[in-house]
């Protein structure tokens, strides 16, 4: 069990997660992934004031997305990751910057130190359990692209690994991380090939801001209080 310090607080506060609880409480990460997907999706799509379930299903990805980039900066920063259950992952509305939004809420004391041989391990469970499992269910109950949802991840890692790679602190253990999400094992039984990889198609992080670097829309300019997303292929 470890200690979360201030920085690693104000961090998570920055994308949308809290260690408190929530004041609303709408789903857990269990609950998204059991018998209740439709209901999940419903709340979302409420909360979020998205026209339809596939505008919802991209919404929460995008969401989703900013508590996965957290996993990958605390294991780059701290060699540290969420490993709560997740019945301890919640979902809840909150007012960000004059809107309601879904965010996430996780148990302080759930996060926990990563040894340098279980690495591998912890990357493959995030991917599998914490995106691969989510994007499966989720499209259970809507017809969205699975691209467009595991775009809407990687957006968010593009803008971490960037900024990972430029800090001489954290260099090392980010271009360990950023090779091994890369790796095409890491990904058997989600995808052919390593689907960050192909996103990147052989470019380094920092080399792809400011560019198209997306091949399908997110939808973030139909949800209310949104805008067009900076890598729309749309524009």
């Amino acid at each position: 069990m470890s200690k979360l310090t201030s920085n690693q607080l104000i961090q998570l506060n920055m994308y949308s997660i809290y260690t408190d609880p929530p004041e609303q409480k709408l789903f857990t990460l269990e609950t998204l992934l059991g018998e209740h997907t439709l209901d999940a999706l419903d709340a979302i799509q409420i909360v979020s004031g998205s026209p339809n379930k596939t505008v919802a299903a991209s919404y929460f990805m995008r969401r989703l997305g900013m508590f996965i980039a957290m996993q990958f900066y605390n294991l780059a920063t701290y060699d540290e990751v969420w490993q709560g259950k997740k019945s301890r992952l919640i979902f809840g509305s909150k007012i960000e910057f004059g809107n309601l939004a879904v965010s996430t809420f996780a148990h302080a004391d759930d996060w926990r130190e990563v040894s340098e041989g279980n690495r591998q391990d912890v990357i493959r469970h995030i991917l599998l359990d914490e995106c691969a499992d989510v994007i499966r269910q989720i499209r259970t109950v809507s017809s969205v692209s699975p691209l467009t949802l595991w775009e809407n991840i990687f957006g968010f890692l593009l803008w971490q690994y960037h900024v990972l790679l430029s800090d001489p602190s954290t260099a090392d253990a980010a271009r360990v991380d950023l090779e091994l999400l890369k790796s095409d094992v890491l990904w058997e039984g989600i995808a052919a090939r390593s689907l960050f990889g192909v996103y990147l198609n052989g470019r380094e992080p920092s080399a792809l801001l400011n560019t198209q670097v997306r091949t399908t829309c997110c939808f973030s300019k139909d949800v209310p209080g949104l805008m067009q997303c900076g890598f729309c292929p749309l524009k």
